[in-house]
């Protein structure tokens, strides 16, 4: 792990002024966090707010980002201006970076920085993600792959450093929630944050709220479920009802994070 961190640290020294492209999860964090600490005052994040951010997303982001002494830009962004994104195809998640690393390229013009970095690590290589590509084509460079960090490597050096991320759940974007090919709108992402939160309080902290329609299929951990009382059920229904779902289910696979990109190929990538 000690030669990881050394050659993550040195590649960094190697950038220059940087802006880090960040969202408050767990590998950005730890990646500014090593960036500061490298870089010093010539390191940048960079947060862009839509209707499809987590609202806990943002405010933790900001306290990280003031604890680590780092200057944090907050972009407000609607995603859903975009049509092709609107529309939900199972390359969404291109548009979106894409639009994300355009604003990360004018800023750090702007900025007169010289990299911009994401917190892609080794792990999400051997996932679906068609945003990789928008990295790409913005030349966006992963210094958590150079240094060849996994997911739990990123884990392990955020607790040594101290960060509170380091045993935060993947929070992905709030469009993840809708199944590929059904448009989204802001008022079903804002239903989903509702109902998300309500559960998030009720003392689980791994979940997800899958958007069906007017039906909402709820996803929390197995090891999780022996814990929900009648009452809690009863609650979490209410909730359900008032955020605007006619009918809510738990679904008994338990918690699966990406289930709507299970059988995806390269074809589709």
């Amino acid at each position: 792990m000690e030669e990881k961190l050394h050659n993550l640290r040195t590649n960094l020294s190697r950038l220059g002024p940087t802006l880090v492209a960040f969202s408050g999860g767990v590998d950005s964090s730890f990646l500014l966090a090593v960036a500061a600490e490298v870089l010093r005052g010539e390191v940048i994040a960079l947060m862009t707010v839509s209707s499809s951010t987590p609202p806990e997303d943002a405010e933790q982001a900001r306290g990280l980002a003031d604890a680590l002494n780092v200057q944090l830009l907050v972009i407000p962004h609607d995603e859903l201006a975009m049509p092709e994104y609107a529309a939900n195809p199972t390359n969404r998640c291109y548009f979106c970076k894409n639009s994300l690393y355009d604003i990360c390229q004018r800023e750090a013009r702007r900025l007169s920085l010289r990299s911009i970095v994401d917190g892609l690590n080794l792990d999400d290589l051997g996932d679906y993600r068609p945003g990789i590509q928008a990295a790409t084509e913005y030349s966006v460079v992963h210094p958590l792959v150079e240094a060849r960090f996994s997911k739990a490597d990123i884990r392990a050096c955020s607790k040594l450093l101290g960060l509170p991320t380091w045993e935060k759940p993947a929070s992905p974007c709030l469009s993840s929630r809708v199944p590929y090919g059904t448009p989204i709108t802001a008022k079903m992402l804002s239903q989903i944050a509702q109902a998300e939160s309500f559960i998030r309080g009720q003392g689980f902290q791994e979940l997800r709220v899958r958007h069906h329609g007017t039906t909402a299929r709820i996803e929390i951990r197995k090891d999780e479920l022996p814990h929900l009382s009648v009452a809690t059920v009863e609650a979490m229904r209410r909730k359900l009802k008032e955020s605007g779902f006619a009918s809510s289910v738990l679904d008994l696979e338990g918690f699966r994070s990406g289930v709507f990109n299970e059988g995806l190929g390269n074809s589709d990538k």
